[in-house]
């Protein structure tokens, strides 16, 4: 009797276990461990490899609140653990249901920046992530200039490395926004799979130099912007830059929010680097 107790106890925790996961509450580790690989003809500039056991204050810091940040969206941000936390290698960014967090708006969730940190201008800028499915939810790893405090947005100039909108399970998107070329009017390309991204770790990149910026997928390019492509209108991307990393929930361009989708949900980045082309 003891035995079938202990058994059926052993059941239980197994499928306890599936749920939690299947709930966003349990963190997978990545699929395999990710050796720093420096591709030919660069060095490496900067890293953050997420193996600690705290977010690096050196490396990020955090956009706080709601207001819809001028797309809109649901959440406010903060720098909790619940929502921002390292855990197995992995940076964990986490987007929670929590109606009435902060003035009424219904989700949480976190925005990391390296700015006033880390700053960078041009070079090959690299990360391996895992992006969370369910329609509504709207991850991106990108850019902006960092005279944005002096010139406002998008004078400054954003680099939209990997944007993710789950109601489109099989497509990221690459952008460039300039003066007189943003929102609906960036240089944007959808780069279709045959396959759901969210079931998977990929790489996303840029090269960038003075004057192109190419978007990788897996190695794979499928984007290039040039600066004759802005024609008359300014190209600031000769100066530096900061990264942003967010999970941002509904927005003008993560549309509503799908009753299905799961929450808490999390947003997974095994590495960002930066490289520098060789001398």
């Amino acid at each position: 009797m003891r035995s079938l107790k202990f058994v059926s106890l052993i059941l239980l925790c197994a499928i306890l276990i599936q749920i939690l996961a299947a709930c966003g509450s349990i963190t997978p580790q990545p699929p395999s461990p990710t050796p720093i690989t420096v591709p030919e003809g660069w060095t490496l500039e900067w890293h953050d490899e997420f193996d600690g056991e705290t977010i690096d204050a050196q490396n990020w810091t955090y956009d706080l609140g709601g207001g819809g940040w001028g797309n809109g969206e649901a959440e406010v941000y903060t720098n909790r653990p619940e929502n921002a936390r390292l855990e197995n290698g992995l940076l964990v960014i986490e987007a929670r249901k929590e109606p009435n967090a902060s003035g009424g708006f219904e989700f949480t969730s976190a925005r990391l920046k390296t700015q006033g940190l880390q700053t960078f201008q041009y070079g090959r800028i690299e990360a391996r992530i895992k992006v969370p499915a369910g329609a509504g939810l709207w991850p991106a790893f990108w850019m902006l200039g960092s005279n944005i405090p002096q010139v406002s947005w998008p004078d400054c100039g954003e680099i939209d490395i990997m944007e993710y909108v789950g109601k489109e399970p099989d497509v990221i998107l690459g952008t460039l926004h300039g003066p007189g070329y943003s929102g609906a009017l960036g240089f944007t390309q959808w780069n279709r799979q045959t396959y759901n991204i969210a079931d998977d770790f990929h790489v996303y990149a840029i090269e960038w130099d003075a004057n192109q910026i190419s978007w990788f997928y897996d190695g794979e390019k499928y984007h290039t912007v040039t600066r004759e492509d802005v024609g008359e209108r300014a190209w600031p991307f000769d100066q530096p830059f900061f990264i942003i990393l967010n999970l941002a929930v509904g927005g003008t361009l993560g549309g509503l929010v799908n009753p299905n989708t799961v929450f808490p949900t999390q947003y997974l980045v095994d590495y960002v680097r930066v490289f520098q082309a060789a001398q």
